[in-house]
């Protein structure tokens, strides 16, 4: 295998052909509406399963992308997912991004009530103004909690990013928000993580820039 000499500039366009043409050879053909979003899941990760994976519900993208144009908030379970998000691309569109997991509050709630950090963020989250895009890509106790709320009547998120990764309550987690009426991008099965819910959120800005 000899090595491939591109151009810094050029690298990333020369990935996106070379998934393009790995999907052809594999028979794969995404759908045109998701393709985009599929394609950078799959450059994060070099993991073509997500083209068979990633489930959205009907008129997820339109759905995410109005958020993104009102100046939506994104809020994600980890320090990590948050600092892969183009800030900057979200700012032209009126929006931030947030976590609350290293808050010492959340914490501090957390430890008192016995829950997860995850879950206690997802409340305090829920407490914002205006519509919030939820971005998860650890914790399934925070889907866990986006479902109490909701099943309560407490509170609908306007928007779910399911990928958190792992093995505890993972796929049974990312189910439950399927079976919702929420507008959602889900990953199902147990991969995922923090740099996919970063990627799958800058797909969406690119998207709109």
């Amino acid at each position: 295998m000899e090595l491939e000499y591109v151009l810094p500039g050029e690298i990333e366009k020369r990935s996106f052909e070379m998934i393009g043409k790995e999907l052809d050879d594999m028979g794969i053909t995404l759908p045109k509406d998701k393709a985009f979003l599929i394609k950078r899941a799959i450059h994060t990760t070099a993991d073509f399963d997500y083209a068979k994976t990633l489930y959205f519900s009907d008129g997820a993208i339109d759905r995410v992308k109005e958020l993104l144009k009102e100046g939506a908030t994104i809020v994600t379970d980890t320090n990590m997912a948050l600092a892969g998000i183009n800030k900057k691309v979200l700012a032209e569109l009126g929006g931030k991004a947030l976590c609350f997991m290293a808050d010492e509050d959340v914490a501090k709630e957390a430890k008192d009530r016995g829950l997860t950090r995850a879950a206690v963020s997802m409340e305090k989250a829920a407490r914002l103004d205006g519509p919030v895009i939820f971005a998860i890509g650890n914790a399934p106790t925070a889907l866990v909690a986006l479902r109490e709320m909701y099943d309560k009547k407490d509170y609908r998120p306007s928007f779910v990013i399911g990928v958190p990764v792992g093995f505890v309550n993972v796929e049974a987690a990312k189910e439950l928000i399927i079976d919702t009426d929420i507008p959602c991008i889900i990953n199902r099965g147990r991969k995922g993580g923090s740099n996919v819910a970063a990627a799958i959120c800058n797909a969406l800005l690119y998207s709109l820039r």
